[in-house]
């Protein structure tokens, strides 16, 4: 994507909500640290740490001896580990971080086995889990909350973690930045129903996805989005720290909801775009067109 002047069109303005930089006054004053770490190829683990009630937390572990590296790094000792599904670039390192930190209380969602469309049983297991959370649940994290969120479609057990207090979501693989997980339960529905759980986040809202996808998902966004002024502001933004070798995660879910694709399936432009009407029609096409590469018929 080409450097252009574009017009800014998004409050606050796209500069303001990628990133961590633009939030450090949001972390400081809910009296967190924040290191956000890279692993494997395109994955990020973020680690909070909470002084007031002396907690580490982090969210989810591509790779224990990366993870551990940063923690003795900083000198710091994780107490709580949140997992949002089972993928293996998501819980490969909890047996590792279990190991040095026998005391690290591990999160996420219940083991299951389900059917997924294709037939195909899959099993969703948590290595070393010591709690498993329902939608609804709070936990608490030290000195914070976090209401769980069951945002299925990706895998079948996939949640969030919703920290409304400082206000910040932990999406994992559900939502990216102007993007969303593969459907690889074959559920569209459901992932769907995940999305719009989402839009009803507040718009101020600081959301940690788990990887660095945005180049390629803006370059969708604009692709079905042609005519939508806020997601060439974004590109901008995104071309300009990946220039940098900065990354683009956290971003603002104000902002997702104007430019995400996945969010929008009952805009008019969307709409226009697929000829179709209802929002899970719509939304599947868009995650189709996504998946192929091409504009599949209606």
């Amino acid at each position: 994507m080409a450097a252009k002047e574009v017009t800014n069109t998004l409050q606050p303005p796209a500069a303001e909500g990628m990133g961590l930089e633009p939030f450090a006054k949001v972390f400081e004053k809910a009296g967190l640290e924040v290191e956000m770490v890279r692993c494997l190829d395109d994955n990020y683990c973020p680690i909070f740490r909470h002084a007031a009630s002396n907690t580490v937390f982090l969210v989810d572990t591509p790779h224990g001896a990366t993870i551990q590296e940063a923690l003795d790094a900083k000198g710091w000792t994780p107490t709580h580990i949140l997992i949002t599904h089972h993928h293996w670039d998501h819980t490969g390192g909890n047996e590792h971080l279990k190991n040095w930190c026998p005391s690290v209380r591990i999160l996420g969602p219940k083991d299951r086995t389900v059917t997924y469309a294709n037939q195909k049983q899959q099993e969703e297991l948590i290595p070393c889990m010591d709690q498993a959370v329902s939608e609804g649940d709070v936990v608490e994290v030290g000195g914070l909350k976090a209401k769980i969120l069951e945002v299925g479609g990706h895998t079948d057990g996939h949640v969030a973690y919703w920290f409304s207090e400082v206000p910040m979501l932990m999406s994992g693989d559900a939502l990216f930045n102007m993007g969303c997980g593969r459907v690889f339960t074959g559920n569209h529905a459901q992932m769907q129903e995940s999305m719009a759980k989402f839009n009803r986040i507040p718009d101020d809202t600081i959301v940690f996805c788990a990887h660095e996808y945005t180049q390629a998902n803006c370059k969708f966004a604009l692709e079905v989005q042609p005519d939508n002024p806020a997601v060439a502001e974004r590109a901008a933004v995104v071309e300009a720290l990946r220039e940098r070798g900065l990354a683009t995660v956290p971003t603002l879910m104000g902002h997702e909801k104007a430019t995400n694709p996945f969010l929008r399936y009952e805009s008019e432009e969307l709409q226009a775009q697929t000829g179709l009407k209802d929002p899970l029609e719509v939304f599947t096409l868009i995650r189709k067109w996504k998946n192929d590469g091409g504009k599949p018929k209606p």
